[in-house]
């Protein structure tokens, strides 16, 4: 059974029904038992961090996903949910993956948020399927990551940035798999074998 977490955020149905797509039994919820239990667990999102810090707190659940031994799968807001601290705010973050969220900051007129396909550039021993380089996926950001030590993946737009992370059992996509299509349903089923 995969977790999907229930939390103040939007664009949980989307991973619902990627994962419903997939034939692959996931459930949506806050329940901290049904989370630890779970062989995944899919940490979405589409919001605001410093508020969805605050409801993860409250409501404990920073502790639940900070604690957790099986794959985690942060997307968008949930992969920079699991980093140090977001600009977005000022806010202080899960601290699993030791890096930080900053804004875009166009230089050429660029627009933010930073939405539409990009091609990603995979690192070495990067935890996603090497036929995936320069393969295209869909982001829709205004926060990015840095590169850094963790990075399994980068797009670039503004600056290079990193598209996906990966630290112990903690994985995570800036993109939305669920709505790159082909590309995105081979990522999460990555995700699951893992």
């Amino acid at each position: 059974m995969v977790a999907v977490i229930q939390y103040n955020a939007g664009n949980v149905q989307s991973i619902l029904f990627a994962l419903h797509r997939m034939g692959v039994e996931a459930v949506l919820t806050s329940d901290p038992h049904a989370i630890r239990s779970a062989s995944s667990v899919i940490f979405p999102g589409v919001g605001e961090a410093s508020t969805t810090m605050q409801f993860l707190r409250e409501s404990g659940l920073d502790k639940v996903i900070r604690g957790l031994t099986q794959p985690v799968l942060g997307i968008c807001l949930g992969m920079q949910l699991l980093c140090s601290h977001s600009e977005e705010n000022d806010v202080n973050c899960l601290g699993i993956i030791p890096q930080e969220v900053r804004l875009f900051r166009p230089q050429n007129g660029e627009k933010v948020p930073h939405t539409g396909w990009n091609s990603l550039q995979l690192h070495t021993n990067s935890w996603l399927n090497p036929e995936l380089e320069n393969a295209y996926v869909y982001f829709v950001h205004s926060y990015y990551v840095q590169e850094g030590p963790y990075t399994s993946a980068t797009a670039d737009y503004i600056l290079p940035f990193s598209a996906a992370l990966q630290k112990d059992n903690f994985f995570a996509t800036q993109f939305h798999p669920e709505k790159s299509g082909p590309v995105g349903q081979q990522i999460l089923e990555r995700f699951l074998t893992l």
